[in-house]
């Protein structure tokens, strides 16, 4: 594994690559397509309620529900692969998580706009681990107050990034369309929702 943290201002950032090793990734995701029931989303986008651009599944303990883009989702049971995955993190983090949510990126055409994963169910400083699988793509982030910082990461299959810390309510990040042709992308962020 190797593991790098990013110096940028209120923020806490490392990604880790080689998490999971090739063949334990590629056999992840080749279960997670089959297994996942995924949906198209539906989200609230100046005014309107429009199809997210990628596919989802919010899956959790039955007590994490989360609301979204005006939409509250109630999650659907653990696959054993990703309580597998929770506990593993659980252990190397000693932090809980209750909760994944999981995007699938059938193309470069799928994507995520702007955001900051800041709802008020996640607390003031929420700690993300986001593990990718498929395709290498680009994730962007900028600061909120100060768009001229910024940060640009490759992510490639079985790599796992992690965000704590102030990074949440200070910055913002999106995984941006390409035109590139580039295959299918899982990504996992695992979370802790709070009782409210």
């Amino acid at each position: 594994m190797d593991s790098a943290d990013f110096d940028i201002p209120d923020a806490q950032v490392r990604l880790v690559q080689g998490w999971l090793d090739p063949p334990a990734a590629a056999a992840l995701m080749a279960g997670l397509l089959a297994q996942v029931p995924w949906e198209v989303h539906r989200i609230r986008l100046f005014g309107r309620e429009v199809a997210s651009p990628r596919l989802s599944c919010w899956i959790g303990d039955a007590d994490a529900a989360y609301r979204y883009s005006g939409t509250r989702f109630q999650p659907r049971p653990w696959l054993p692969a990703l309580a597998a995955l929770r506990e593993r993190l659980e252990l190397e983090l000693g932090q809980p998580f209750n909760s994944v949510l999981a995007n699938r990126y059938r193309s470069g055409a799928d994507a995520m706009g702007w955001h900051s994963d800041d709802e008020p169910e996640l607390g003031p400083e929420p700690l993300i681990a986001s593990i990718s699988l498929g395709a290498t793509r680009r994730f962007l982030m900028r600061h909120r107050r100060d768009p001229a910082l910024r940060l640009a990461l490759e992510l490639p299959p079985g790599s796992l990034l992690l965000m704590g810390g102030p990074t949440q309510p200070h910055w913002k990040h999106s995984l941006p369309r390409t035109a590139r042709a580039v295959g299918e992308r899982i990504n996992l962020t695992f979370r802790r929702i709070l009782s409210t």
